[in-house]
């Protein structure tokens, strides 16, 4: 279960973890801007300021204005400068000084607009996803099915070793995918969990038994186990730079696609371990083609492009050696191996 972040506590922290560098404005902002339906925080931000992650440093200018995460569809936006500062406002530049008078909602928290579009990530936060070596070799695993089935579904029991000592009764069951693998050292940074099913333990020992609440795929004997998350996993960010210099890579995208666009999710060779959290923001640069230069030999002196700046991602989830992330902007095309680094 997903939990909705209480997002008014949050942007004391927004503002202390932005950036102290000056507001970069956007030069084709507009004077004013109203909120539709499907916006989002990194949307708006990004129609006024070159780098979204500094939303909280113009709203910081507007005393009028608490926090910048209570804002819904139909609210306009005006920009301006007072006393040589940048500004947005819920009212126009020539009435900064009144006095903001409050206003009754009818719309819920649930209305407000997130910082990131949740559906585009939802999928990536309700099941694991990265295992290492050393928790799959650990794993209970499906040893054989009630009823004596070959394979399982929603409704059927399991048996599974070994849960004799359980620390609950939710678990899920994955199954091993491929490897996510370091482009510099070659070595194994985790593997994907491909989710397969939700149980429900019913009796512990070795073999326990479960029984499968639903199921995305047919469960097998071999597939493994783990306890479903209790931790809730927040749908509201808070988007900054990592404090230190960063370098990484995209080693995969998710969705089966092959070029990377907006909203796509990557996976990134970076991960806890490396300092990356949640919310951290990173620059995608595509990397230069090498070509020929046959000018100076008939052999040709391979030349290698300079990397070109193609987009933003934003993590949202991280784990020991990988992390997930929502590529936020992309000016062009991107692609796996292509470098990622902090701002």
């Amino acid at each position: 279960m997903l939990l909705r972040t209480v997002m008014g506590i949050a942007f004391s922290l927004l503002a202390a973890a932005a950036r102290a560098d000056e507001l970069q404005i956007n030069p084709n902002h507009p004077d004013q801007y109203t909120v539709v339906k499907g916006d989002t925080l990194w949307d708006i931000s990004g129609k006024f300021l070159q780098h979204p992650w500094q939303w909280p440093e113009l709203w910081h200018n507007n005393p009028q204005v608490k926090d910048p995460h209570w804002i819904y569809p139909g609210d306009t936006l005006y920009f301006s400068y007072v006393d040589g500062k940048p500004r947005l406002s819920l009212t126009p530049g020539d009435a900064s000084e009144e006095k903001l008078l409050p206003r009754v909602r009818e719309s819920s928290v649930e209305q407000a607009i997130r910082m990131v579009p949740s559906d585009a990530i939802i999928q990536f936060l309700n099941s694991p996803k990265v295992v290492t070596a050393e928790e799959l070799q650990r794993a209970p695993y499906v040893i054989g099915f009630v009823g004596e089935h070959l394979i399982g579904g929603a409704g059927d029991g399991v048996y599974v070793r070994a849960i004799e000592d359980p620390q609950g009764l939710g678990y899920t069951i994955y199954r091993q995918g491929k490897p996510y693998i370091s482009p510099v050292t070659k070595e194994i940074l985790g593997y994907e969990a491909q989710f397969i099913a939700d149980t429900t333990l019913q009796t512990p020992g070795d073999p326990a038994t479960l029984v499968i609440n639903k199921s995305d795929l047919e469960v097998q004997r071999g597939d493994r186990l783990m306890l479903t998350s209790e931790g809730e996993l927040a749908l509201n960010y808070f988007p900054r730079p990592p404090e230190k210099q960063i370098i990484g890579s995209i080693i995969r995208v998710m969705g089966g696609v092959s070029q990377i666009g907006q909203h796509d999710v990557v996976v990134i060779d970076k991960g806890s371990i490396d300092g990356i959290e949640i919310g951290h923001v990173f620059d995608v640069y595509r990397r230069g083609n090498v070509m020929l230069d046959r000018y100076q030999s008939p052999e040709g002196v391979a030349v290698k492009m300079p990397d070109e700046i193609a987009g933003e991602l934003m993590v949202f989830r991280t784990f020991e050696r990988v992390s997930y992330a929502l590529v936020m902007k992309a000016s062009a095309a991107m692609h796996t191996l292509d470098r990622v680094q902090t701002p």
